[in-house]
């Protein structure tokens, strides 16, 4: 019989997760393939969540058949941040998700640890906005990881920073990379989205509407 440990950390991904940023970066995206000749769509996109904005920008070009020098390639994903960074310069608390803000109040209520793992170099931006940093214990993002999703370093250094052993904590991921990186961290972890692209995660849920401090207990009992 596997032993299962007590939850005492809840490491979340950002985008799609906690906030709906996903939409901004799908803009950013697509103004930059236009500018570039060719369309972007929505469909395309799905393709990049979770991944760097390097390696975003790598699918992007392969979808328009370009090739481009690496000096280049940076001027354009610097263009792509700009766009993004303007976007989200202008998001407050109403841009949290359905069910987050309760949430997180439930699970500082008990005691358990929470951090912040996504690959946005623009999380701060973006906490700062929503007034979210208070809720967090840790926060690792782009600008602490060097290897991006489905690595598990930003989740290994999530439960390094709050000092909980990675068995002892759950992933909140909306992207299949996230939830590999999860499983590689030896951590469990719930997708926020679609069981046909999350089915991998211990449990999925629509939205975090759906989680309360009680069902992740009963999700991962202590036995």
């Amino acid at each position: 019989m596997t032993l299962h440990t007590p939850i005492r950390a809840c490491l979340f991904d950002l985008d799609g997760v906690l906030v709906d940023t996903a939409k901004y970066h799908y803009l950013a995206w697509k103004r930059l393939a236009e500018e570039l000749g060719f369309d972007f769509t929505e469909q395309d996109n799905e393709r990049l969540k979770g991944v760097s904005r390097m390696a975003s920008l790598d699918i992007l070009l392969g979808i328009g058949g370009l090739n481009l020098d690496e000096e280049t390639k940076l001027a354009l994903a610097e263009k792509k941040n700009a766009w993004y960074v303007d976007y989200i310069s202008r998001m407050d608390e109403s841009e949290i998700l359905p069910g987050a803000l309760a949430f997180l109040q439930e699970l500082k209520a008990e005691g358990i640890r929470i951090a912040l793992g996504s690959a946005s170099k623009n999380a701060m931006t973006i906490l700062n906005n929503t007034h979210m940093v208070p809720y967090f214990d840790a926060i690792i993002d782009g600008t602490k990881t060097v290897s991006a999703k489905p690595d598990p370093e930003v989740f290994l250094l999530g439960a390094q920073e709050l000092k909980v052993d990675p068995a002892e904590c759950v992933v909140f991921e909306d992207a299949e990379a996230g939830v590999e990186a999860a499983i590689r961290a030896g951590m469990r972890s719930i997708g926020v989205g679609s069981k046909a692209t999350l089915g991998r995660a211990d449990d999925v849920v629509s939205s975090l509407q759906e989680m309360s401090a009680s069902r992740l207990m009963e999700l991962f009992p202590a036995r």
